[in-house]
């Protein structure tokens, strides 16, 4: 056995593309191994901003020989089969053998491939490994640019070491010629190091001031950093993914400590945090009491000889033009109030077919006002919608076209320093949220209405124009909303009715499908108002005849117009029910998705939603919940059991329901009975949200059903027998079914 390096050394490997790279060098060199019946004892990975490198232990020196048999065609197959299995054989006809297989002669042909040397088979794995190597971004260079068939690399390959127990793999790839030396430290060493084998790798190169090995370095950082910060008396603030980024920025990591003015504190401390980390890959710190402390760690790719002096002066310097870059924007973005500032939304397209960011914001608005006056959501109306048309107006702000991610919250802070109700402030801040699985879902009422209309808008409006999700592509991100509007839904326990929420978000957004259209039109001109009456009511769920448009004291019906609207095309009533239906579906979908990680069935929501008319959600889930409790007991398994086997006679079977006449068997009238007391009580928990009681009253018929099954022949002969017996099975089917549609129900 023998141990293997390669080190493929070029010009600096983006550092977030390192982590990647290392995973494809193992799996890529694992395959052309495999290929020649090859495998390593272990394998080993390293990265540094200037190589990619790869150590594998215990090699055999040769491969094994192998011994291929190949079946062809009949010996007595005409001469084009023949000849077209030799050449995919690789041999002559007197080479092939003949056996009999089920008692017809069969050509086969036994291919016998003797061992070879591993270092023939790394001749030419190495070359093949480096053109097929998947880099997310590539180049050409040189004089060798000029032709497509010239290698492409991340950035310019500089060298190749392939060593094979200390000797030079021979082999080359685009003038590239492997050998044993590499290159040390950009600063702090000059000249080749020369590599003797596996065992000397990582040692010589750390001589030369490069720690090869990725994870070593992050933990240097990482504890460096700490260390740094708690010898000024502060406390770092950790993040593994800066720790990563610096891991792969250095060779030779050396954390240190800056500061800069404390007067920068004014600016909001997330302002300051992506200043340092996004621009300048440096770690912020906080005091003993947990603020914000104008200090940062920066990540030193040099020991340098003054303890790092000058390096953290240059870094210091700077941050603090990147500091006052933000305070600036900070100062400049207050000089305007945020109702001036969403001025400026009407200039933006929210997307073409949907209208602007202004339309956007009335739409969000009137939801957002609607939800707390309907009481689903307690809190104050106007706030609501004052929050509403303010909580996209930071998107025009200098901040946030400086740094996108801060959207909302400057858009809080703006709020805050303006003197607007804490309530409004709080919901511009955080109506994103929640963002994805795991981000908080908002509480406070105003904020709840806000997001929630925010999200329900971005659903129905993409719905409604037609541009749905589908199976592989969601390029607005419509389930993500849904999930998210579920959150909030659920979170809040906001009791509503899911379907007037969806008529009423839909036909917001028709709404505006309507203006940009009319307002399009050449023969009109001018301003115009659109009306539908009663939109507090949800009225305008019923479309025919109420969409009117008041343009230069004309009145138009817009009814007229549908048609030459591309996305919607013809009568508008008829395209309203699939989308309602649509929306009701993905969130059928995304609720079993986000419930499934609950542990709640899917099958049983499936069981729940086909009644109809529940649509809402915690009732539902209450529901859900009760009834998945229930079928996990033995006298649920045994109900389920009872009623599917209901289902299936009644299905085979077409009757007319027949009140039971005189002369019941005893099994008949103990089940009419049974369901005589379990209907109403069943029909009394469903209505006072006592699911579990509601279930408890079903109970009871789990031993009637069975004693029937078992004492009373259903296809009797009597037709009047069998029709009321149908009959009884059928009423029994029903009362089940005011819980949920056990059909559905998997087992």
């Amino acid at each position: 056995m023998t141990d293997f390096l390669l080190e493929l050394l070029s010009e600096e490997i983006p550092a977030r593309m390192q982590g990647k790279a290392r995973a494809d060098l193992e799996k890529l060199f694992t395959d052309q191994l495999a290929a020649a019946g090859l495998k390593a004892q272990s394998l080993q990975t390293f990265s540094t901003p200037r190589r990619l490198a790869l150590i594998a232990r215990g090699l055999p020196e040769t491969t094994e020989a192998v011994s291929e048999e190949l079946k062809g065609p009949p010996a007595d197959a005409p001469d084009a089969a023949v000849d077209g299995f030799l050449r995919k054989a690789g041999l002559t006809r007197d080479a092939l053998e003949t056996r009999e297989v089920k008692g017809r002669a069969t050509l086969f042909a036994v291919i016998n491939k003797p061992g070879r040397a591993t270092a023939d088979v790394l001749a030419e794995a190495i070359p093949a490994i480096i053109r097929a190597f998947p880099w997310p971004k590539s180049m050409r260079w040189g004089v060798a640019s000029q032709t497509t068939e010239s290698l492409r690399w991340v950035r310019p390959l500089q060298g190749i070491i392939a060593l094979l127990g200390g000797y030079v793999v021979p082999c080359e790839v685009d003038g590239l010629v492997a050998g044993n030396t590499t290159v040390g430290h950009r600063f702090h060493h000059k000249g080749p190091v020369t590599i003797s084998g596996v065992e000397d790798y990582a040692s010589a190169l750390r001589a030369a001031h490069v720690i090869v090995d990725h994870d070593e370095r992050a933990a240097i950082i990482r504890d460096g950093a700490a260390k740094a910060a708690s010898d000024a008396g502060f406390v770092l603030v950790e993040d593994e993914g800066l720790v990563v980024e610096n891991a792969g920025l250095t060779e030779w990591p050396v954390p240190l400590l800056g500061r800069y003015d404390p007067a920068f504190l004014e600016v909001p401390p997330e302002v300051i945090q992506l200043t340092t980390r996004i621009n300048q890959k440096y770690f912020v710190v906080r005091d003993s009491a947990g603020a914000l402390a104008p200090a940062f760690v920066c990540t030193a790719n040099i020991a340098a000889h003054d303890g790092g002096k000058a390096i953290v002066a240059g870094n210091e310097k700077v941050l603090a033009a990147r500091l006052s870059d933000a305070w600036f924007f900070w100062e400049l973005d207050q000089k305007k109030t945020l109702e001036q500032h969403s001025e400026k939304l009407a200039n933006i397209v929210f997307h073409e077919k949907l209208g602007t960011v202004a339309d956007k914001v009335e739409r969000v608005a009137k939801l957002a006002r609607w939800l707390c006056e309907e009481g689903i959501v307690k809190g104050d109306p106007a706030l609501a919608e004052q929050a509403a048309k303010l909580c996209k107006a930071d998107l025009v702000t200098e901040m946030v076209g400086e740094f996108p991610e801060l959207q909302g919250l400057m858009g809080g802070y703006y709020a805050a320093k303006e003197g607007l109700d804490p309530q409004v402030a709080a919901a511009i801040r955080d109506h994103y949220k929640p963002v994805g699985q795991g981000d908080d879902v908002p509480t406070a009422p105003v904020t709840v209405a806000v997001s929630l209309a925010d999200k329900l808008d971005s659903i129905l409006s993409f719905l409604a124009a037609d541009m749905r999700p589908t199976g592989s592509k969601d390029p607005f991100g419509l389930r993500r909303s849904t999930l998210a509007s579920l959150a909030l839904i659920l979170a809040n326990d906001l009791r509503l009715k899911l379907d007037d929420l969806i008529f009423l978000s839909m036909n917001l957004a028709i709404i505006t499908l309507a203006r940009r259209a009319v307002a399009t039109f050449p023969e009109k001109s001018g301003s115009f108002d659109l009306h539908l009456p009663e939109i507090g009511n949800l009225s305008l769920g019923k479309l025919d005849g109420q969409l009117g448009v008041s343009l230069n004291g004309v009145q138009i019906d817009v009814n007229d117009y549908w048609d030459k609207i591309p996305w919607f095309g013809g009568d508008v009533p008829s395209k309203v029910e699939p989308i309602r239906e649509e929306a009701l579906k993905l969130f059928a979908d995304r609720l079993k998705v986000q419930q499934r990680e609950a542990g709640v069935r899917h099958d049983l929501i499936d069981a729940v939603f086909a009644l109809g008319g529940e649509d809402d959600l915690v009732r539902l889930l209450a529901r859900v919940h009760a009834l998945q409790a229930f079928v996990e007991t033995g006298e649920g398994g045994n109900l389920l059991a009872g009623y599917k086997r209901a289902a299936n006679i009644l299905k085979k079977e077409e009757f007319t329901p027949v009140p039971p006449g005189e002369g019941l068997e005893p099994a008949e009238a103990a089940l009419i009975a049974a369901l005589d007391d379990a209907e109403p009580r069943a029909i009394a928990a469903i209505d006072a949200e006592d699911f579990e009681g509601a279930m408890a009253a079903l109970a009871v018929l789990r031993a009637p059903i069975d004693a029937f099954f078992d004492d009373v022949t259903v296809n009797d002969a009597d037709p009047a027998k069998r029709a009321a017996r149908l009959g009884l099975l059928a009423r029994f089917r029903s009362a089940v079914h005011r819980v949920a549609d056990f059909s559905k129900i998997e087992g």
